[in-house]
């Protein structure tokens, strides 16, 4: 039976490699679970990682890397368009003609060039100021109905639309999509250190092809919940960053049992934590099965991404033939 798709999604993510539960819970897993209903473009922007790396020595393993995991995960390469993104080069064409329309003062308003320029007061390069335009040209050269992201990524979507509009007034067309946010809950991850956001760069992750011994390490290493000093101490599982994650990886049976044990001190933190490495790590077996098979045969993983430059390549050559004759290009 043919599934009729409700339009395209698009969504991009810079290549860092080996991925980890932040990067799952928070984007991979909706992914997967969009192609059910969307046609869906994906990308690996390595264009934009060029903007914050010092060194791109390591930067075709990490694009490997990630779309090995990608498709450990559950992207369907036979449905979804799976590609890097500067193999497509129609994308650089369409973000120089929204550089026609797009205000600096605009640029340099926005959050997230504030946030980096502070991260990197010595590399704020001209690639970093017009970052939101690359992104508005990698949605718009694929003419995406809908973008997923959580709701503190409004403002990029919003942008991205205010260029569209832009555009399509200035040369009085409408051969542009305006794409609509698709608000989804991704969870902010916390990491082993119970602060932070999960990152590669504060080593406070867990990543998803590591071995069990590899990932129950590191959930030994898990701070719980804070104020709990001695094992005869009541714990409060709300605050607990180790329970918040059994909710998504233990049965509802086992969450409510530890909700309840550790509140009266029937169950310490190292059996909890014991717990949680253990189902996380069944939870991850079939990724990892799959991600081994993959890697034994790296050359069938460039030509799943080489198949989807393709595909995205006939999209985009389109939308660059209509985006020139609008402009009233050669």
């Amino acid at each position: 039976m043919t599934i009729t798709k409700k339009g395209r999604v698009f969504s991009g993510a810079r290549p860092t490699g080996r991925q980890h539960l932040g990067n799952y819970l928070g984007a991979i897993k909706n992914y997967v679970a969009l192609q059910e209903e969307y046609q869906c473009v994906y990308s690996i922007v390595d264009i934009h990682a060029l903007t914050t790396v010092e060194t791109t020595e390591n930067l075709r393993q990490n694009i490997y890397e990630m779309a090995l995991d990608w498709l450990a995960a559950g992207i369907r390469p036979e449905e979804s368009i799976m590609f890097v993104q500067s193999q497509v080069p129609e994308v650089t064409e369409l973000h120089m003609f929204f550089s026609m329309v797009t205000p600096l003062g605009k640029l340099t308003d926005l959050p997230t060039f504030k946030e980096k320029a502070r991260q990197q007061p010595h590399n704020i390069n001209y690639g970093l100021v017009g970052y939101p335009v690359l992104m508005a040209a990698d949605i718009a050269l694929y003419k995406a109905d809908a973008v997923p992201v959580g709701v503190d990524q409004a403002p990029h979507i919003e942008f991205t639309r205010e260029v569209v509009r832009s555009f399509n007034f200035r040369y009085n067309t409408n051969v542009l999509v305006e794409p609509q946010m698709k608000a989804t809950e991704f969870p902010k991850v916390v990491g082993i250190d119970g602060q932070q956001k999960m990152s590669k760069s504060l080593n406070n992750h867990i990543e998803l092809a590591s071995t069990p011994d590899e990932t129950r390490a590191r959930v030994m290493q898990m701070v719980t919940d804070p104020q709990r000093m001695r094992r005869s101490d009541p714990g409060n599982p709300d605050i607990c960053n180790v329970f918040s994650l059994h909710k998504v990886f233990s049965s509802p049976e086992e969450v409510a049992m530890i909700d309840t044990e550790c509140r009266r001190a029937g169950i310490g933190c190292v059996d909890c934590k014991q717990r949680f490495a253990k189902n996380l790590n069944l939870s991850l077996e079939p990724f990892r099965e799959k991600r081994v098979a993959l890697s034994d045969k790296p050359e069938r993983v460039w030509e799943i991404l080489d198949d989807g430059r393709q595909r995205a390549s006939q999209i985009a050559q389109q939308t660059i033939r209509d985006v020139k004759d609008a402009i009233g290009l050669p």
